[in-house]
């Protein structure tokens, strides 16, 4: 319940606070007086998104404060304990909205989230405005009605849940087949590149093992004529490399008796001699291997242009070339396991299908149940709203589709996310008139009736506390009036009404009365709220609400009858 509400810098409103209690309690004054911004702080404090709009003019923030009575076993109280928060003494909101638009939140004294404030408020008051009248007219809105009043949402959020399993797969097979159609294009392609680069059987730095045999090629004619001069040089010219060396060292050994360098001398040469014999050796090996047939470097040429051509084919490098080889195996590989994925994730959906087309049908079936229960409960309402010959109808139907790859049942009913059903309501205003949706029969009086009789429907199974009219009584008077009035304080007596009215047959039957009063104090426009704590304070606001600025003495008597009326 909601116990107590502050207001401050908001608007037009300057400071107010409003103590409320339980049953009905009717908010009065004249039109313009700030009675709607005070709907607009409850939204605010209900989760609603702020502007610096309602900051007053002149302040850098606004104050808004709410205190409500919970219950040990709420839902608000449980939100409140998993985020470590008492709840035993009550919940207190606090909102603050700065000039510059960001707003900030606290509850109970502890500063959160604007979602954790959605989560907190969900079922702590509902709010019945102009705009609540005008959503009524929206079909989306009637299918939340119809699982309110009947009890379904848990099961529709069953639905919701496989829908949202059953999506992701949906896109993920679309997705997997798109790349198996394209794959399955590629794959030509791949399998010659792939074995373009096999039939080539390129070696890891072939190319420049085979740059370095071409330049050997390209110079082999002057090499063999080096090599060979060489051999020539050491053994075969005369006065060869080899004698002359072993000259020198005969020569030298005459005289290595007497000096021991000169010994020393005489070994190294003897040493250079056998090692020019090896090098003689090693160049007459390696002449043997020099290859002069010039197809061979044509061939070495032509293996080498094939190299050059399938690198830059694939990166530039032969790295690049190896990577792309590996790469696409994969890809080859790949389009067998797509056949895997799409077979496993086809059977993962056709089981949440099953099961979707199972509670989408038990869906259908408690709401077709509820649309009669509902129908028939909400004429009731209406009949004691002075709208008795009127037709309540809540329609039912099904979309059907062609299309195999939308979600469906057997007999090609589309599953939403919110089950198989488009629920509308229907009216018929007078007797002889077709039922039509609402949207083109309903004028304000009758919508407003409509939603207040859909209310008092639905406060039998929804767990608000507090509910809050604003324009209830738009296009309504006299015995109408005085009808929606009583259904207001019937629902008094099971929940915290808090109403904004303008006509004193409603307004009597408030257990509480407040003013709301526009003034210009200081040059500057504010709204105070005036609680009517005696009997001639309300029969004097009733009276005012009957006769307008001129009150009459048989205006207080009439005003004083019905506020007798109204508290008998």
């Amino acid at each position: 319940m909601l116990s107590e509400l502050a207001i401050k810098k908001f608007a037009i409103i300057d400071d107010i606070r409003i103590p409320f209690k339980k049953g009905l309690s009717v908010l009065t004054g004249e039109t313009g007086a700030g009675k709607s911004i005070i709907i607009e702080a409850v939204n605010l404090l209900l989760g609603s998104r702020s502007s610096a709009d309602l900051v007053r003019t002149g302040e850098q923030t606004a104050e808004l404060e709410a205190f409500f009575d919970i219950e040990p076993d709420s839902h608000a109280a449980t939100i409140l304990a998993e985020q470590g928060m008492d709840g035993s003494e009550g919940l207190m909101i606090r909102r603050v909205i700065a000039s510059s638009g960001k707003s900030r939140v606290f509850i109970n004294s502890r500063q959160a989230t604007l979602d954790l404030l959605k989560q907190v408020t969900w079922n702590l008051a509902g709010i019945s405005s102009q705009h609540a009248h005008q959503g009524l007219l929206r079909e989306e809105n009637h299918l939340d009605i119809l699982d309110e009043f009947a009890g379904t949402r848990s099961l529709r959020q069953e639905v919701t849940s496989l829908y949202g399993k059953i999506l992701p797969i949906t896109r993920k097979i679309e997705v997997l087949k798109s790349q198996r159609e394209e794959k399955i294009r590629e794959q030509d392609l791949l399998q010659f590149q792939v074995d373009e680069i096999e039939a080539a059987g390129i070696l890891p730095n072939e190319d420049e093992e085979l740059d370095i045999q071409r330049d050997r090629l390209q110079n082999a004619s002057k090499i063999f004529e080096v090599v060979n001069g060489g051999i020539h040089e050491i053994y075969d010219r005369e006065r060869s490399l080899i004698e002359r060396l072993s000259a020198l060292r005969t020569q030298i050994e005459k005289f290595s008796r007497v000096d021991d360098v000169l010994d020393k001398v005489a070994d190294r040469l003897g040493s250079l001699g056998f090692e020019l014999q090896d090098v003689a050796e090693t160049l007459r090996t390696y002449s043997a291997t020099i290859d002069l047939d010039p197809e061979s470097l044509e061939l070495l040429t032509q293996r080498l242009d094939l190299i050059a051509k399938l690198k830059r084919k694939y990166g530039g490098s032969l790295a690049s070339l190896f990577e792309q080889y590996e790469l696409m195996q994969t890809k080859l590989s790949d389009t067998k396991g797509l056949e895997t994925q799409l077979l496993e994730l086809g059977m993962e959906k056709e089981g949440f299908e099953q099961q979707i087309r199972q509670r989408a049908k038990a869906l259908s079936l408690a709401r077709q149940k509820a649309g009669i229960v509902l129908a028939k409960l909400a004429q009731q309402e209406l009949a004691a709203l002075e709208m008795g010959k009127a037709r309540f109808e809540v329609l039912i139907s099904h979309q059907t589709t062609e299309n195999p790859e939308e979600l469906q049942t057997p007999i090609r009913e589309k599953i939403f996310s919110t089950g198989m059903d488009k629920i509308c309501f229907y009216l018929s205003p007078n007797p002889g008139e077709a039922a039509k949706p609402l949207v083109k029969i309903a004028s304000g009086g009758e919508l407003s009736r409509i939603v207040l009789a859909l209310k008092a429907v639905l406060s039998t199974t929804q767990s608000l506390e507090t509910l809050i009219f604003d324009e209830v009584d738009a296009g309504i008077g006299g015995a109408t009036s005085e009808k929606v009035g009583l259904k207001l304080k019937e629902l008094g007596a099971k929940h915290q009404v808090i109403c904004i009215t303008h006509l004193a047959q409603i307004a009597k039957y408030g257990a509480s009365q407040f003013r709301i009063l526009k003034q210009v104090v200081n040059d500057r426009t504010c709204t105070s709220i005036i609680p009517l704590e005696t009997q001639r304070e309300r029969v004097e606001e009733i009276a005012r609400m009957i006769g307008g600025q001129k009150i009459t003495t048989a205006t207080l008597t009439h005003a004083e009858e019905l506020l007798h009326q109204g508290l008998a």
